[in-house]
């Protein structure tokens, strides 16, 4: 009995995590513009993000994903990791967040190289704090992009392999 949950559990997250990414839209510019969600939270290390600190130092995006190690959430956090020096070029800092503990975030940036920070959103309070809503205890995959202390842009149900393209166009656009 107890394989079986484990393994109708595994199942359940499996289909979650596809079906999350099934639906991906690129994502829209928010029409008012809002306050960003002024929030702590740790991130891989152990220590404590203040967001409004990050958005203090210029645009940011901050992107949510279901579960680190996952083949999805490794195809969207690399797309980021991948045009990173293109968007820190532009002044642009960004921050990946998901109910992943701490040591998990660290192992998930060691083994894909991803050159930003992960936040370890244990008890979903960031998610919370954007309005992200959490299916099985995860975060839906989301991404935002936050400017001037004002979230811009949102895609609530972002890309995994175009995360960053989808992004980029709507830097380009929101210039």
């Amino acid at each position: 009995m107890k394989t079986f949950i484990i393994l109708a559990v595994c199942l359940a997250v499996i289909a979650f995590i596809f079906v999350s990414n099934a639906s991906a839209e690129p994502g829209k510019v928010v029409d008012p513009a809002y306050d960003a969600p002024k929030i702590t939270a740790p991130d891989q290390d152990g220590k404590d993000v203040n967001f409004a600190e990050v958005y203090a130092k210029g645009t940011t995006v901050v992107f949510f994903y279901p579960k680190a190690m996952t083949p999805g959430c490794t195809k969207q956090a690399c797309s980021l990791r991948d045009a990173y020096a293109d968007l820190t070029k532009d002044g642009v800092q960004v921050l990946g967040v998901s109910v992943d503990s701490a040591e998990s975030q660290k192992k998930f940036i060691t083994k894909n190289h991803l050159p930003y920070s992960l936040i370890a959103d244990l008890k979903g309070e960031v998610a919370a704090a954007f309005n992200v809503s959490k299916t099985l205890g995860m975060a839906s995959r989301q991404a935002f992009i936050i400017k001037g202390g004002k979230v811009v842009w949102h895609a609530p149900k972002a890309s995994t392999a175009t995360q960053a393209d989808d992004i980029k166009a709507a830097l380009a656009g929101l210039k």
